[in-house]
This record gives C-alpha cells, structure tokens and sequence, in this order.
C-alpha cells in the first residue's frame, strides 16, 4: 500500500482554513503518513475536495474528478429526491407555524416599535452631534488663525478711532 507523509505545514500554506488546521494538529500533530486507510476512516471530518484541489497534482486531478464525480451525482440524486420528501412533509407544519407566528411577530414588531423608533432617533441624533462636533472643532482650529487677526486689526482700528 502506498504512503506519503503530508505535514500541517503544508495546510498552512495551501491556505487551508483555521477549523481544518486544527482538526488535523488534533489528530496527527505536525505530520502524518497518509494512506487510503487513514484517509477513509476520517473522510467526514477533513475536506477532500478542498485538499484534492490544493494539494494534488495537476496529473492527479483529473483522476480524482473522474473517480468521484459518480458518487457525487449519486449524492446530489439521493439528496433531491430526500430533499423533496422533507419538504413534503413539512409543508403542513411550516404553514401552520406561519400562521400561529404571524400574529406574534406582528405583536412584537407593534409593541418594540416607538422603542426601536426613539433608539434609532437618539443613534442618528448622536452620531450628528459627534459629527457636527468634531467638524466644528476642526472648523475652528482651521479658522482660529484669521479670528485672531481679524480681531487684532479691529481692536487697533478702534483704538486709533
């Protein structure tokens, strides 16, 4: 049986997501030797297409589609036929859940809303303040200079009246 050594290293820099990245730490700590074995017996906890992608080569892609592509349209055709029983089924319940929810969510959207009116009144009231706050204060730092001239050249033409 074949084997190669596969290192979380290598995860990282294929970019390998934070959750399989540590799944894999968990498990095999810094390296594992993989093998078909290993890799079948944690095939629904690790992404094999993301890894296929990543870190196959471009000779070992193609294989890997072929090899899967019929399992996986016997997924997807296994999983649209439960799909559309599931929604059969739970159409009755759905309805029924709407029509007792509905009258509630209108209840709370009437009972929160002059709350969530005045809250959303006092955001915009305060952000415009710090807005206008911190505009002014610039506008005036900006302007101090002139003022202060301004008012220098008026109090000595009063003087010299």
């Amino acid at each position: 049986m074949k084997s190669r050594i596969l290192e979380l290293q290598t995860l990282v820099n294929n970019g390998a997501c934070a959750e399989q990245v540590k799944l894999f730490r968990e498990k095999f700590g810094e390296s594992v030797l993989v093998t078909e074995d290993l890799c079948v017996s944690v095939a629904r906890e690790f992404n094999f297409n993301w890894a296929a992608r990543h870190l196959l080569s471009p000779t070992a892609w193609p294989e890997y589609d072929r090899v899967a592509a019929p399992a996986w349209a016997e997924y997807t055709r296994v999983k649209a036929s439960a799909w559309a029983e599931y929604t059969r089924v739970a159409a009755p319940a759905r309805a029924e859940c709407e029509r007792v929810r509905a009258p509630a969510w209108a209840e709370y959207t009437r009972a929160t809303a002059p709350a969530s009116a005045e809250y959303e009144r006092v955001k915009a009231s305060a952000f415009a303040r710090g807005y206008l706050s911190a505009a002014l204060d610039e506008y005036e730092r900006v302007t101090a200079p002139a003022w202060a001239e301004y008012k220098r050249v008026k109090a000595s033409a009063f003087a010299r009246g």
